[in-house]
């Protein structure tokens, strides 16, 4: 509220010099000045006092852009989120969760990063556990942060069309996730492209070998640093 009453105070003193200046401005002529002439002074006087206005205006929109902003309403897919995150913490362990939050710019999908020595377990409980039935794997994409490697995961349960999505970190040096085709058998071929393109192991894959570039390739190509042979290609 104080600083709330300073902000409107100095709107109010701009929008006073504003109004003094403007006056000023369409005043009559002082001294021995000749007359000025009555049409120019109108329009004179006009002006100055559409600044004016438009000073006082701007010094309003100061003082209400200074304002709290109202507080965000609670995302729609928060329960989801809350409960997920509840029955990881509580059936997987404590610790399996580094972060959970809403991504509003991926429709508000419920995103869980896990720690990945926890992933299969959760990524079985989040298949089975009657509250969740994310029995779908739609994607599986990995992302070069140049800090570090990630997976991503997202999930769709069939009967009920929600959707969520687990996340996990890996070292750039040595990546290593454990692999999720023994919980989605689809998570096969899209591990052996992010294995081939990043260079991130999933220990536990039934078959991983280079799905895309040839097994003598050196390097992978979607690693922010990777250099190609011929730039121009």
């Amino acid at each position: 509220p104080e600083r709330e009453a300073k902000l409107k105070a100095a709107a109010e003193a701009r929008a006073a010099r504003a109004a003094a200046k403007a006056a000023a401005v369409g005043g009559a002529p002082a001294g021995d000045a000749p007359a000025a002439d009555p049409e120019k002074e109108a329009k004179l006087k006009a002006a100055a006092e559409a600044r004016a206005a438009r000073a006082a205006a701007k010094a309003a929109a100061d003082g209400e852009a200074a304002a709290p902003a109202e507080p965000k309403p609670p995302s729609p897919m928060q329960p989801l989120l809350d409960l997920a995150s509840e029955l990881v913490r509580a059936q997987v362990a404590e610790d399996a969760i580094d972060e959970a939050y809403i991504n509003e710019l991926d429709g508000h999908r419920p995103t869980l990063i896990v720690r990945g020595d926890r992933l299969r377990a959760t990524a079985a409980l989040a298949k089975s556990h009657p509250s969740l039935r994310m029995d779908y794997l739609r994607n599986v994409s990995g992302v070069d942060y140049e800090t570090h490697l990630e997976v991503a995961y997202h999930l769709v349960s069939l009967q009920s069309g929600q959707e969520i999505a687990l996340k996990v970190k890996t070292d750039r040096e040595a990546p290593s996730v454990p692999s999720v085709v023994p919980v989605w058998a689809t998570a096969n071929w899209n591990e052996r492209e992010i294995y081939d393109l990043l260079g991130i192991d999933f220990p536990g894959h039934p078959d991983l070998r280079r799905i895309m570039m040839p097994d003598n390739w050196v390097g992978h190509p979607l690693r922010k640093d990777y250099e190609p042979l011929d730039p121009e290609v």
